[in-house]
């Protein structure tokens, strides 16, 4: 293979690998995925919101975050509760639990990703988010349904 074409997929599978065993890492500190941490997160942050609205905060497909909700609910860690005012509407609710979890979480990947993506000057993280783009477009990548979450396997 090329030089070029070598290391760039060589970068390409650093970060596979780095999500790879931060997945891991998560998995085995707390059970959770990061992308059932980022729905626990989005619930938190946006108080009692339904499933479509954490589906757009996450950028997952409907499906996947009602596959998402059913085995955190199935664990204890939210509920589902329905309107009295409007009973079409269900809002997600953290219970006890949840919160716990949340509150004792080891730092994961994305949030370390994100400190120091922040303290780049701007034309840097937009080059950056233009090559990754690119990227993804190289791998014809551009459809798959994906969170800002660093996680690999099975959204669900």
């Amino acid at each position: 293979m090329e030089g070029r074409v070598s290391d760039a997929l060589v970068a390409i599978r650093r970060i596979v690998r780095a999500a790879e065993f931060a997945s891991r890492d998560l998995a085995r500190s707390t059970g959770l995925t990061p992308s059932q941490l980022i729905v626990m997160q989005i619930v938190a942050r946006e108080g009692e919101p339904g499933a479509g609205a954490i589906a757009e905060a996450a950028r997952l497909s409907q499906a996947t975050v009602t596959a998402l909700l059913d085995k955190l609910e199935a664990r204890g860690l939210l509920v589902r509760r329905r309107s009295n005012e409007d009973r079409r509407r269900i809002s997600i609710e953290l219970t006890p639990d949840g919160r716990r979890t949340l509150a004792e979480m080891p730092d994961v990947l994305q949030d370390r990703f994100a400190a120091r993506f922040d303290k780049l000057a701007d034309w840097e993280q937009a080059s950056i988010i233009a090559g990754l783009e690119r990227v993804a477009a190289l791998l014809n990548a551009e459809g798959i349904d994906a969170s800002p979450v660093l996680d690999v396997g099975a959204l669900d």
